[in-house]
């Protein structure tokens, strides 16, 4: 009966994937966009938030060690109209003299199966923290001679802005802002 147990827990420390370790991605700024949309004046508004930096990290064997980390510079904020533009970066909406940055960070990724994950974090906007729940989904692009090992991750929520102290012009402007997250990673070395 040793053993066997002996047999057993060698197989399990020799395994590699019980040894998995994280592979790590660098978002790729350049190849990487928010979206926002959201209900005004009887027709659906857009803006888009580029600049994005951050990290991904992936474990085969253990979702726990899973994590997305993102920056987002308000300034980089492109809305359909220069009015507008200016109206979500001031202090009626982003303030972004004051806070210059949107953070998301994750708690947790749990795959869902066929390359769709669900990620739970926290999303930072102004001076306020929330939960927010993103439904996602995973490209991987195999590696090349001439390019390191990419991923796209595709992701979508849906937030109030009047949680995040945002709450101008409610009788025009819906409370309910769709965001969508469209990054492009590259492998790094760098845990």
């Amino acid at each position: 009966m040793t053993r066997a147990v002996s047999i057993l827990v060698a197989g399990l420390l020799l395994n590699p994937l019980s040894h998995a370790a994280s592979l790590y991605y660098t978002i790729s700024t350049p190849d990487t966009a928010i979206g926002l949309s959201w209900h005004a004046f009887g027709g659906i508004s857009h803006a888009k938030l580029t600049g994005v930096t951050g990290e991904v990290a992936l474990n085969p064997a253990n979702e726990m060690d899973n994590r997305v980390k993102v920056t987002i510079p308000v300034t980089t904020l492109i809305a359909s109209n220069n009015l507008l533009t200016y109206q979500l970066k001031s202090s009626m909406f982003f303030d972004a003299p004051r806070y210059p940055n949107i953070v998301f960070t994750s708690s947790r990724i749990v795959a869902q199966g066929n390359g769709n994950f669900r990620i739970f974090g926290s999303l930072s906007v102004k001076d306020v923290q929330r939960p927010v729940i993103l439904e996602a989904t995973m490209e991987e692009h195999d590696r090349t001679a001439q390019r390191d090992e990419r991923i796209a991750l595709h992701a979508m929520t849906t937030i109030s802005r009047s949680a995040y102290h945002m709450d101008r012009f409610t009788a025009l402007v819906d409370d309910t802002v769709t965001i969508k997250i469209d990054i492009q990673a590259e492998a790094s070395h760098v845990p």
